[in-house]
């Protein structure tokens, strides 16, 4: 060690200037997520939100926290991270709005191996971009640099979404036999069943690059759709009445999501002819030679969110959502029993 000046944090793989760089980079699409009830900027130990400010007179909070899953393995292979912090906010936003909470602020948890500002800022956009779109604060977060743990270009993300209601108005509440299902349409396969969808493109002898087989561009591109963000018209529905429940179809897919919003000894009938199979999951399916059964319990199927809605406010629902640019379909009825029941074909 003779005529070493001893060892920097820089040199054990830590750059503590690019972490500041990148706050600094990402202060501006942070601002633009402010909303009310936001109190200071990024830089501080906590962050600060006044529920009172926000409008709120007896809240009760719901907190959610998810992560992408192995979607990141698609965008961290290909280089394309602009939307992938959007589907962070929605995995979270998506599941609060279905307590029938507001989202109101957002924190992020990034690390990685080796921080690259330009990259690490791109990435928070997306998340910035997120909030803004579903009315949410981005109001800090955390950049963790972690040589040994995360090798190469790898990251991980996780978020974390705090939302509000007023007392006695949680979601679900009230579904009863006889209330209508509708369904949202998805924008694509969302951000659950990548490990699958991975390994179907492996089995196909495709890359990322090469031309998507169900859509237009290459297959990173069309796989790496955002998830579709549901709250404004999500809470102009509750607003306006007669909403008794919502599932965002995640993990689980179709069959296992439902379920969660009904009360002991409630089912959920669809009729799988309510709506038309999007070509990517038409195209994994063939490609996988998945059954239907396993198709509806792996993905969302072209259905992003579900709304239980009681019969005399179903039109009136589905036209609301409509005119707030979502395509709205009848999928079936609450009914007596447990789970999913099935009639007519998807594939």
């Amino acid at each position: 060690m003779a005529g070493h000046n001893g060892l920097t944090y820089a040199e054990a793989g830590v750059d503590i200037d690019a972490g500041n760089a990148l706050v600094e980079r990402i202060k501006p699409a942070a601002k633009r997520t402010n909303r009310s009830g936001t109190m200071g900027g990024l830089g501080g130990f906590g962050a600060l939100f006044d529920l009172k400010a926000a409008g709120y007179n007896d809240p009760i909070l719901v907190a959610a926290t998810d992560g992408v899953g192995t979607k990141l393995r698609i965008a961290i292979d290909t280089g394309l991270y602009d939307t992938i912090g959007i589907d962070l906010v929605a995995m979270c936003v998506n599941d609060l709005v279905c307590q029938g909470a507001e989202p109101l602020l957002f924190l992020d948890y990034f690390a990685t191996g080796k921080l690259v500002v330009e990259d690490a800022t791109r990435i928070i956009n997306g998340i910035a971009k997120g909030c803004e779109l579903s009315g949410c604060a981005l109001v800090g977060g955390e950049t963790a640099e972690m040589p040994g743990m995360y090798h190469g270009g790898d990251f991980d993300l996780a978020g974390f979404a705090v939302g509000a209601m007023e007392r006695g108005t949680e979601l679900p509440a009230g579904v009863q036999a006889g209330d209508v299902i509708l369904g949202l349409a998805s924008d694509g396969v969302h951000s659950n069943g990548y490990s699958f969808v991975r390994k179907v493109v492996e089995l196909a002898g495709l890359g990322w690059h090469d031309a998507s087989p169900f859509s237009e561009g290459s297959i990173g591109q069309a796989l790496l759709t955002p998830t579709r963000l549901y709250v404004r018209q999500a809470l102009a529905a509750i607003r306006a009445g007669g909403v008794h429940g919502l599932a965002h179809i995640t993990g689980g897919g179709i069959t296992e999501n439902p379920p969660r919003l009904c009360p002991e000894g409630l089912g959920c009938a669809i009729d799988l002819s309510a709506w038309t199979l999007p070509p990517v999951f038409r195209w994994l399916a063939t490609t996988a030679n998945m059954t239907e059964a396993e198709l509806l319990k792996t993905f969302n199927c072209g259905i992003g969110m579900m709304v239980v809605v009681s019969p005399d406010q179903a039109e009136a629902t589905a036209a609301l959502l409509r005119e707030m640019g979502e395509t709205v379909c009848t999928l079936g009825t609450i009914v007596e029993g447990e789970g999913v029941v099935y009639s007519g074909k998807l594939l």
